[in-house]
């Protein structure tokens, strides 16, 4: 921690010269924040397998200034998916690629952080690092201290976008690096909006840190889908905070999805403000190796008739580990909530390990309301039948593997994007995928 303060006040200057005015004036308050508290404690009751300080003890390289890199994402990771019809952006190591998307609708931004903030100040003053602020933690106001640039998806009032927006996540140099980035979204009421993101890394070799905070904004009546796509390295460490809040009558379908990395840590904090909200969140993660995946989830039911859905599926082998860590908390006045947490996941060695928390809290009595885990093998019975039917031990395998993850898949609501994940689930399961097929 103290390697950190020291670097912000010995460069704070040349922080501050990349960005604008107004992302520059919440580092103060956040600098204050991680000074008293410090990154997450390890073994808290939310962080009781990932150490955060440790993961980021290394004397990593910043990106001040935002000096050039010959990485052109266009070339490396164009991210085609057959059938996508989508505007496309690109994050490189946390800053934003050229020039924001052309011949979008009328009153919609899609485009760079700073560039946000310049032109329409007063949207961005209301609602970048409200929830961050008020909901995180030391990782979050770490970020808010470093952070030189980032994404923003402005959908106005009434506004129905059907083409998805895509943002890929570019991460590499030849040094090991630790960047910080920012992703705002925000829908108006009435506004509609699909949003895709991968992170990808270029390089195996050198140590890549990733800090991201993610704030959704999900107005009266908006409709939100968002899909993260983790492809990077084994060598990359990432930790994001998401922060989601709805008004009455939103839905927002979100979905991660982690099929190669290193180190993960996915935190979601949703708080539901508005009557008939509704969330459905799902997760599935693919670890082999000694890969590792901690995801933590808090869906905060605030008032009367809102609905959450959880479903996260693991599949480990090898000596990898993961972590599902679950909460759902309906406070006394919010009756008639209806919802779900469901944790399910298949081992595929003895060496693999998994640990699971699902909660419930509930202070309402008028609730329909339940949680669930399950861990083991593949099915012996299934195995042998298949077999006997001539089908090949390992393709049996493959298929029992593959049928595990279908119902997450089936949550994917992206024309064209269901189809390419199925067949990057398949080269996963065959220790063929490097990198995204729809990547080349």
């Amino acid at each position: 921690m103290q390697q950190y303060t020291d670097f912000f006040k010995s460069q704070r200057q040349k922080i501050d010269e990349a960005c604008t005015p107004l992302l520059n004036s919440f580092r103060e308050a956040a600098f204050d924040i991680f000074q008293r508290t410090g990154f997450p404690a390890y073994q808290s009751e939310n962080y009781q397998h990932t150490d955060i300080a440790d993961l980021l003890k290394t004397d990593f390289g910043f990106y001040i200034g935002h000096y050039k890199i010959d990485i052109n994402p266009y070339r490396i990771f164009p991210c085609t998916i057959h059938n996508l019809n989508s505007y496309k952006s690109f994050l490189v190591n946390g800053r934003y690629y050229e020039e924001r998307v052309p011949d979008l609708p009328r009153g919609v931004f899609s485009g760079s952080l700073n560039d946000f903030a310049r032109e329409y100040p007063l949207i961005f003053t209301k609602y970048y690092n409200r929830q961050a602020n008020t909901k995180g933690d030391g990782l979050a106001a770490f970020n808010t201290l470093f952070v030189q640039d980032g994404y923003v998806l402005y959908i106005p009032e009434n506004v129905v976008v059907e083409k998805t927006f895509q943002l890929t996540n570019v991460s590499g140099g030849n040094i090991d690096s630790l960047t910080n980035r920012r992703i705002l979204v925000i829908l108006e009421k009435n506004a509609q909006a699909k949003l895709l993101v991968c992170d990808h890394a270029t390089d195996e070799k050198p140590v890549l840190a990733i800090t991201q905070v993610m704030e959704i904004y999900a107005g009266e009546n908006a409709s939100f889908d968002f899909y993260d796509l983790e492809e990077s390295s084994l060598n990359t460490v990432r930790v994001t905070a998401n922060f989601v809040q709805q008004e009455a009558s939103s839905t927002v379908t979100a979905n991660t999805i982690t099929l190669s990395n290193g180190i993960t840590r996915n935190n979601y904090q949703v708080d539901l403000n508005g009557k008939q909200a509704e969330i459905r969140l799902s997760g599935m993660a693919i670890a082999d190796v000694q890969q590792k995946i901690d995801n933590f989830t808090c869906i905060n039911h605030h008032v009367p008739a809102c609905q959450s859905n959880e479903l996260f599926k693991y599949v480990l082998d090898d000596e990898a580990v993961g972590t599902f860590s679950g909460r759902i908390i309906v406070a006394k006045d919010a009756q008639k909530t209806v919802a779900y947490q469901n944790n399910r996941n298949l081992l595929g060695s003895s060496r693999c390990r998994m640990y699971s928390k699902p909660q419930l809290e509930i202070y309402a009595d008028d609730v329909k309301c339940s949680h669930g885990m399950t861990t083991g093998q593949l099915d012996e019975k299934a195995l042998f039948y298949m077999r006997s039917r001539g089908i090949p031990y390992a393709e049996a395998v493959l298929l029992l593997k593959f049928a595990f993850t279908s119902d997450v898949i089936k949550e994917i609501r992206l024309e064209g994007l269901s189809d390419r994940l199925k067949f990057l689930v398949e080269k996963r399961f065959r220790g063929e995928l490097i990198k995204c097929q729809g990547c080349i």
